[in-house]
């Protein structure tokens, strides 16, 4: 059988493609002789970056590979650009010297909290008067001593009354009792027959410590607390050896409100007013966003001008959730407070303490 080859005609362009072509490419060596060299650095340094379209989302991406890698890119990119900036201003700054202008403060909660108008200014004469009129006036004025009950609810485990054992190690001139099934009613008076000026109960819920309720004798006010994060002696790290009988300093941070003042009273009137400074141990509440943290500390001197700390335990949170006026009292007792969580919490930036 006989092939016959038909020639192919190959595409020749025209000349009006040509033309345009070169009317293209002339266009563009104008453009960039009107940039000059700083556009083309520029075009070079952004073709190294990453080119994303303005409008763009990884989550566009459906491979969850590429995703997670051009995300990574990003990160990196901004981080970069934030070291840029930390340099540049470092070398503004040590190059205009005393004249740098001052450095700027980083926003966090705390400095943007919404003002409340119960903050307490420590030089008015009304708090004066009040905290000179409180019950809590007496021991600040040295004329008693604190004496306090700890007891917990109705059959408690092994890891609550080793928390109130250590309690009672913290506070001075404190005293563990089992409860016994008896109410709350019951052993306020046999409290306050006994001269006992504080009722400290630690309530658990699972076999942890999850509520403290501490009412001031004989005439209140009566604290309900949130507790959490108890750690004890034995499960902290690096933790100094056990408290002596010395009455330790007391350090209360950041309570600022009228509410916020009365549960710092209410804390510092635990402990006597006349701290043993030769014992070296200090126990402290940090407020931090209604978050009242406890820790207890021995400072210890290395030399004349180093001082270190060595935490001693047990350290736990709370939160306060009520406070009410009187005697403990859940059915006829008039509240001062009661933290309502969907009401108050709505704001972030809000605090009560």
């Amino acid at each position: 059988m006989d092939f016959v080859e038909v020639p192919v005609s190959e595409h020749v362009p025209s000349k009006k493609c040509k033309v345009k072509k070169e009317k293209k490419k002339q266009k563009r060596a104008e453009e960039a002789e009107e940039k000059g060299p700083e556009s083309e650095s520029a075009e070079t340094s952004s073709s190294t970056r990453i080119a994303l379209p303005p409008t763009f989302s990884l989550s566009e991406i459906k491979n969850k590979q590429r995703r997670q890698l051009m995300f990574m890119k990003l990160k990196q990119e901004k981080r970069k650009q934030k070291l840029e900036l930390r340099k540049k201003r470092r070398k503004e700054r040590e190059a205009l010297g005393d004249k740098a202008p001052p450095k700027e403060v980083p926003k966090t909660i705390e400095n943007q909290r919404v003002y409340d108008e119960t903050t307490v200014d420590p030089e008015d004469e009304e708090v004066a008067y009040d905290e000179g009129t409180d019950e809590f006036s007496a021991y600040f004025n040295k004329l008693i001593n604190p004496k306090v009950l700890i007891t917990t609810s109705d059959r408690p485990r092994g890891r609550t009354v080793r928390f109130c054992e250590q309690l009672a190690t913290v506070i001075p001139n404190a005293h563990v009792y089992y409860r016994r099934g008896l109410a709350l009613k019951r052993v306020i008076p046999q409290c306050i027959s006994r001269d006992f000026t504080y009722l400290m109960v630690i309530n658990e819920d699972r076999k942890v410590p999850n509520g403290m309720i501490l009412c001031h004798l004989p005439d209140g006010p009566t604290a309900h607390f949130k507790v959490s994060s108890v750690r004890l002696r034995k499960e902290m790290k690096r933790r100094g050896k056990d408290p002596t009988e010395h009455y330790p300093e007391v350090i209360l941070n950041n309570f600022t409100t009228r509410l916020g003042h009365s549960i710092g009273r209410l804390f510092a009137a635990l402990f006597p007013h006349d701290p043993q400074f030769h014992g070296r141990q200090v126990a402290t509440f940090h407020n931090q966003r209604d978050f009242i943290f406890f820790r207890f500390h021995r400072y210890i001197f290395k030399n004349e001008k180093k001082v270190g700390i060595q935490e001693l335990g047990p350290r736990f949170t709370l939160k306060l959730r009520s406070l009410q006026k009187g005697t403990f009292d859940s059915k006829f007792g008039e509240y001062e407070w009661v933290h309502k969580r969907h009401e108050m919490d709505s704001n972030r930036r809000k605090f009560h303490l």
